[in-house]
């Protein structure tokens, strides 16, 4: 079942969502990246979003007892609304108490492209965010919000008198008419087109009224060649049945999507987890070609540390940068590292160069093994929804699912942090042995991130995920401070005095013992150890 959203639909949902749920006070929210679901929970009732392009249905549920928002998130609801011709739901909340930030859910429906973003309603920051690239956005956390560019179409506003319809629908070109249409007129789409087109005047404007909001709306489930589609009027060109609001309209429709996907005698749940194994390969591949087009030129590199070498005597100390005159006679800028004295400047580089020939060598047959995953998946995951594929054979397809991670993946364990997640949507990685601090630090931590170690303690090396040269949020960078002294020697203390600094000036000395590092450009935050706060910051993973 593929649900077509477009304006009138989302406006349609937004407005029945105000009239529910209004004055509801919200307290958490779970967000499934995997798996593209998104769990508003209010006091009673919980409204999901599923945001997958192959299941995109919003939906009220009772809560279920026991249910606990991985992320918590205060406020009463004022109000939900869409902006005028848009496919964006924008649910408005007031905080309850002075201490908390009043915050916007945004829902966004255009194309494919679904999402789900907490926006601080003051600065305009993201808080939280399903997925974090939509079409040449980057939406991360802490980063401002940019909406995508509003409607421009003629009409938004519903104001179009009879005359200026039949105007618009008289200059529609005799190829491609409904296209145009699209193209012109607000509160049109490729779904409702076809019937605007074909009616005469009169009911042609009537039902664009209705879609517009300037008709009572006629909730109607239509049957189309993707499923069931809720909608808020019939449209003459489809089948279809009136339907008591648009919501119930989106739970028929889901029961009946997912009576289709078992009709194979595949459940929902291991359709699920097969289409959350593909989304990973294909992050995986689009993972590797990006890696693979930003590795530098391995000549460029050395022929920098030949440049360095030559020019020895002139490259300072300290210095992030250096201009010298190029083999051709040209002024050339050079990026240091400060924390490297002259005489390895040039090594780095060499060092930086083979590194990158290395990745140019092996990342071509990972990319080639990756997209023969993603191939063989999508067949397996097209053949269990035909009924070529029996759920024993889709299960052996896909990898082993463990307690920690149930997507197939690699134990946590394995890996040498725990990792939480701030209440700004942060990733917080915390070491879990002095072995396991150097590679923690070393080997899973950008330059840019925030590294954190509580001082004259023996503790855990903490990595707080930023990667950004403005520094990360108050909130989130002290919750970070004080896991690293709840993971330290200092953690029955009152106040603990936690360093950070970013992770490129932090350095290993040659042969000193694991865990110990020299950090530079340090800055101290003084927090109180929380042992509840591990518990209200749900791991990551």
């Amino acid at each position: 079942m593929t649900i077509r959203w477009d304006a009138p639909l989302a406006r349609g949902v937004a407005h029945e969502l105000d009239g529910r749920l209004t004055g509801a006070r919200l307290r958490g929210l779970v967000l499934d990246a995997d798996t593209r679901e998104a769990r508003l929970i209010f006091r009673g009732v919980q409204l999901l979003w599923r945001l997958h392009p192959e299941r995109g249905v919003v939906r009220l549920l009772n809560e279920e007892p026991g249910t606990e928002p991985a992320l918590p998130l205060r406020g009463r609801l004022r109000r939900v609304h869409t902006p005028p011709d848009e496919r964006i739901v924008r649910l408005v909340f007031l905080p309850e108490r002075r201490t908390q930030r009043a915050v916007d859910v945004v829902v966004e429906l255009l194309g494919n492209q679904w999402n789900l973003l907490v926006v601080d309603a003051a600065s305009g920051t993201v808080r939280h965010v399903l997925r974090t690239r939509e079409r040449g956005r980057v939406l991360r956390v802490g980063q401002p919000y940019t909406p995508p560019p509003p409607s421009r179409r003629v009409g938004r506003d519903g104001d179009l008198s009879p005359e200026e319809w039949e105007a618009l629908l008289v200059a529609l070109p005799a190829t491609s008419p409904e296209s145009e249409l699209v193209r012109r007129v607000a509160w049109t789409s490729p779904l409702n087109a076809p019937s605007l087109i074909s009616l005469p005047v009169a009911e042609s404007y009537a039902l664009w009224r209705r879609l517009a909001g300037r008709e009572e709306p006629a909730p109607t489930l239509l049957e189309t060649s993707r499923g069931l589609q809720p909608y808020p009027a019939p449209l003459p060109h489809l089948p279809g049945r009136p339907a008591t609001s648009l919501l119930d309209a989106f739970t028929e429709a889901d029961v009946g999507g997912r009576d289709a996907d078992t009709a194979g005698g595949v459940p929902e749940a291991l359709l699920r987890r097969a289409e959350a194994v593909l989304d990973q390969a294909r992050r995986r591949h689009t993972r590797l070609v990006a890696e693979l087009d930003a590795t530098p030129d391995p000549e460029a590199l050395r022929s920098t540390g030949h440049l360095l070498l030559a020019h020895l005597h002139a490259v300072p100390s300290g210095a992030p940068w250096v201009e010298l005159t190029d083999f051709d006679g040209t002024r050339r800028r050079v990026e240091l590292d400060p924390t490297l004295p002259p005489a390895r400047q040039a090594e780095r580089y060499f060092q930086e160069a083979a590194r990158a020939e290395r990745a140019r060598a092996r990342l071509p047959g990972l990319i080639r093994a990756a997209a023969a995953e993603v191939a063989r998946l999508e067949r397996c995951l097209a053949q269990a929804r035909e009924g070529g594929l029996s759920p024993e054979g889709l299960v052996a397809e896909l990898p082993p699912a463990s307690p920690s991670s149930p997507q197939g993946g690699a134990p946590e364990e394995s890996l040498p942090y725990r990792s939480y997640r701030s209440s700004g949507g942060l990733e917080i990685r915390v070491g879990r042995g002095s072995r396991h601090n150097d590679e923690l630090t070393f080997r899973h931590a950008s330059p840019d991130d925030i590294w954190l170690h509580a001082r004259h303690a023996a503790g855990a090396h903490v990595i707080l995920r930023w990667g950004r040269r403005e520094n990360p949020p108050a909130r989130d960078l002290e919750e970070a401070a004080i896991l690293a002294a709840l993971h330290s020697k200092a953690r029955g203390s009152g106040t603990v005095p936690v360093d950070w600094t970013r992770r490129k000036y932090v350095r290993k000395p040659r042969k000193a013992p694991p865990g110990a590092v020299v950090p530079d450009r340090v800055k101290t935050l003084f927090v109180t150890p929380d042992p509840r706060l591990p518990e209200r910051l749900s791991p990551s993973r």
